[in-house]
């Protein structure tokens, strides 16, 4: 694992439901990421908020449910292009934000690990697949279409960036869905994601499931991106999130995923998504977003000081 972080902040909001994911980043830096990052002997580097250029105009489509299209598009270039970079520098953080940020950085990141000349592999934590095309999304909502525009699926073309590098759908472990549209379990199954959704936790542990996608990474030399979105977690622990779905990982479920990734020593990027501190209790989730982020760079629970909410 690279010792250096790059800290990114991605204040889009613009493909979610709902106000309030752009104050995700301060969020983050406000709940000690850096100093927690710094205490475990990486260097960090805060590089700041990113944002596109504001779009000309609206952003036509057959699809009239579709909401900030445009903006969405000139987040998605900006991102893969800033993604690439830092994924070459070190390893990039991306501080959200809404989920629709993953079309960039998973992009980019895949870029990447093609001028490594190896694959990249996605390790979707989230109770959505986000798998929508922007012809299929009924509710409009960008941030439910990425990993489907990441892996080449059809209906992007000339609508966002062209891919310079697809993922491979095989190479994409999604892990807790429990909330997924008709449309998008066909996609799912059309494409061969492996798809590990609670009632696959709860039948057979997330140790064994994690565990068989990461051997399946180190086997092939690829690269791991890992996308976190704050609603893979319970909303009884996690509540600062816009698309609460009951059922979620539960506290020690979410750090044994953390430690896991850490042993595995195969993260190259990761993304921090959808925490929305309008909604959160005193800052509860972004630091336990802060906590789990620490347990996948090398802190134990056991070394985890207790605190009082």
């Amino acid at each position: 694992m690279d010792r250096n972080c790059i800290l990114i902040g991605v204040p889009v909001q613009d493909g979610a439901g709902r106000l309030g994911c752009d104050m995700g980043p301060s969020a983050y830096r406000t709940a000690g990421l850096a100093g927690a990052l710094q205490e475990l002997g990486f260097a960090v580097v805060d590089r700041g908020n990113v944002a596109p250029a504001p779009p000309s105009g609206p952003q036509a489509h057959a699809n009239p449910a579709l909401k900030k299209l445009a903006e969405i598009v000139a987040w998605t270039a900006l991102l893969s292009d800033v993604a690439f970079a830092a994924g070459g520098e070190g390893l990039p953080i991306f501080l959200g934000g809404d989920h629709s940020l993953a079309a960039g950085t998973v992009s980019g990141m895949s870029r990447r690990a093609a001028e490594e000349g190896r694959d990249l592999f996605v390790l979707w934590l989230d109770a959505h697949p986000d798998f929508h095309t922007p012809d299929t999304t009924k509710s409009g909502n960008l941030h439910g279409v990425p990993m489907a525009y990441a892996t080449g699926r059809p209906g992007f073309a000339g609508v966002f960036p062209p891919l310079a590098v697809a993922v491979k759908p095989e190479n994409v472990c999604m892990l807790g869905l429990r909330s997924v549209d008709p449309a998008e379990r066909a996609a799912l199954a059309e494409a061969g994601v492996l798809v590990h959704d609670m009632r696959a936790i709860d039948e057979h542990g997330i140790a064994p499931l994690l565990g068989a996608f990461l051997d399946q990474v180190a086997a092939s030399g690829g690269l791991l991106h890992v996308s976190l979105d704050v609603d893979f977690l319970d909303p009884a622990v996690a509540p600062g999130v816009g698309t609460t779905v009951p059922g979620g990982a539960t506290f020690r479920e979410a750090h044994l995923v953390m430690e896991m990734l850490h042993d595995s020593g195969l993260v190259r990027s990761l993304d921090l998504v959808e925490l929305n501190p309008f909604l959160d209790e005193r800052g509860r989730t972004a630091l336990l977003m802060v906590d789990l982020a620490a347990s996948l760079m090398g802190r134990r629970v056991l070394d985890r000081p207790t605190r009082s909410f």
